[in-house]
């Protein structure tokens, strides 16, 4: 009888914990709207897991248990939905309606966007659109149409200074918002010798983000982009034609894995083959890398290149050499 009582004893013990728990638990996910006291806004940064959200909502006092706020977040299998951007949560919200306002987006204020190398201004605009920030048609309507100074020059269109970074942009940023935001940080990243370096290359500092385009496109590694920019500009001292492919393919009105030599007399400025000199605007948004070839290419010789596998190029001096490179490379 004894061991019964016992046993009885800690069953109750252990139904009052359990209550408690329940109750405790309960009451941290539906009934504390203590938090958090004032409308308050919280980034959470790429790559955070539901552990790192909880403890950061706590942090900012937009909840009040992280301990529970996890508990929850997992029984509802919400841990993959919980995407990284700026929240802004108002006062006196439940746990459950601030993990509901993370799942639903109801809260973001800002999202994060990763703007790749040698994306161009439709690129750009659709990954925005992508990210919940704009409408892919006006923005791309508006990154290619844009007056710009750049050094003094007024050039039309944002194509080649929409810098590739990673951004946090506001979901309510406006157009103008959006070209300031990727623009400012194009000329943090702009070479801070580039007019000298422009004048010294015989181009204007617009001209020089054209070729550095040109090298976005066409380099694979980063040893080769100087390389490049030095066959670039060496074409362009003895008034050869450029004859890059990558011009041809953003005169396109689709992406081509491999021209056709229909496509090589395209009636485009862009088409580098059939106009010398360079196209009329850059032809992707180059990276700091290739900015760098762009005004500091080096001093070769080099007349040709061809891509030869393995992420590099070779280079030639004359059209024999080129067409062994070719043979050698291609076939």
């Amino acid at each position: 009888m004894r061991l019964i009582r016992w046993a009885a004893a800690l069953f109750g013990v252990a139904l009052l914990v359990f209550a408690s728990i329940a109750a405790w638990f309960s009451y941290s996910v539906f009934g504390d709207t203590t938090h958090p006291a004032a409308e308050t806004e919280v980034i959470i940064p790429r790559g955070s897991t539901l552990d790192d959200v909880a403890r950061q909502l706590a942090q900012s006092g937009v909840i009040g248990n992280a301990l529970a706020f996890h508990i929850f977040a997992r029984a509802r299998q919400a841990d993959a939905n919980v995407h990284a951007g700026a929240y802004r949560f108002e006062p006196h919200q439940t746990q459950s309606q601030v993990l509901q306002s993370l799942l639903s987006g109801g809260a973001q204020v800002a999202s994060w966007v990763t703007i790749p190398e040698g994306f161009t201004a439709g690129q750009i605009a659709e990954r925005l659109q992508a990210a919940g920030v704009g409408n892919a048609t006006d923005l791309k309507r508006a990154f290619l149409t844009a007056p710009f100074k750049v050094d003094g020059t007024r050039v039309t269109g944002l194509e080649g200074y929409l810098f590739p970074s990673t951004y946090l942009v506001p979901t309510d940023a406006s157009v103008d918002q959006i070209e300031k935001q990727l623009t400012d940080e194009f000329f943090k990243e702009l070479p801070a010798d580039a007019p000298a370096s422009a004048r010294k290359l015989r181009v204007t500092v617009p001209q020089g983000v054209i070729v550095a385009s040109l090298i976005e496109r066409e380099a694979k590694a980063d040893v080769d982009r100087p390389l490049i920019a030095g066959v670039i500009y060496n074409r362009l001292r003895l008034g050869m034609p450029l004859q890059i492919d990558a011009t041809i393919e953003y005169a396109l009105p689709e992406h081509k894995a491999e021209l056709s030599f229909a496509d090589l007399k395209i009636n485009s400025p862009y088409n580098t083959y059939q106009h010398d000199g360079l196209p009329p605007t850059p032809i992707a948004n180059p990276g700091r890398p290739s900015l760098e070839a762009a005004f500091d290419p080096a001093k070769t010789d080099d007349l040709y290149y061809v891509y030869c596998g393995n992420g590099r190029h070779v280079f030639a001096k004359t059209m024999p050499e080129h067409q062994a490179n070719v043979a050698r490379c291609l076939h």
